[in-house]
């Protein structure tokens, strides 16, 4: 399953007065909870809806409805048989960047951080256009039931403490290496470094409180 652009399309929402309405109530295994989710899994099915109907499928709450006209019932009928089987396992939708930042209420940062070392798993990559645009852009996507299990376990206070307790110590090894610098700076160099005829000299002195030189 592919997004058709990074954000949501702002749209005017279909008239809540249309005679032919049809829902669907999204599973939690689905939404995760995130509303940032639901409206994911929406830009998802509107994407399958022929161009002319997309706006007439809209969410509120965990609740999808499509609404269309009453000259409509065709189109009405099959539209909603489209959406029907697009529901169909919907709550393995790969979860994307926006997604997983929502769900377990973490910085962008920390998403990146944490899959650059490998804590969070992506399953793969997903390049798709920004609407009106002819850039793309590639983003990694996650596994659900990965992130549900993440948030089960409150897993992110985890990495977090395991964040500061490495910066801590980080900082502390910092902290003693410019100390032992400052030391190093402030020791008296050897005579030997400043002087060598000096160091020569020394030599000689040390000879001669020995008494080497008398009988």
């Amino acid at each position: 399953m592919t997004y058709l652009c990074a954000m949501p399309p702002k749209t005017k929402k279909p008239p809540e007065d249309l005679p032919l309405v049809q829902e669907w109530t999204l599973p939690l295994a689905a939404t995760l909870g995130s509303d940032v989710r639901a409206k994911g899994i929406l830009l998802e099915l509107r994407a399958r809806l022929p161009l002319k109907q997309r706006k007439r499928l809209d969410i509120r709450g965990l609740v999808l409805a499509l609404r269309m006209a009453e000259d409509e019932a065709a189109e009405f009928e099959k539209a909603g048989r489209i959406v029907t089987d697009a529901l169909v396992g919907i709550d393995a939708l790969p979860v994307v960047p926006r997604e997983i930042e929502d769900i377990l209420s973490i910085k962008t940062s920390e998403r990146h951080r944490w899959l650059k070392d490998g804590r969070l798993v992506s399953v793969g990559t997903r390049t798709v256009k920004l609407r009106g645009r002819a850039r793309k852009i590639t983003f990694h996507v996650f596994d659900p039931r990965m992130v549900e299990d993440l948030l089960n376990r409150d897993q992110v206070e985890n990495w977090r403490e395991e964040d500061a307790l490495a910066t801590a110590e980080k900082r502390r090894q910092a902290a003693w290496k410019a100390k032992l610098k400052r030391e190093e700076k402030k020791k008296p160099k050897a005579i030997s470094d400043v002087d060598p005829d000096a160091a020569a000299l020394r030599g000689w002195e040390d000879f001669m409180r020995e008494g080497l030189l008398h009988d």
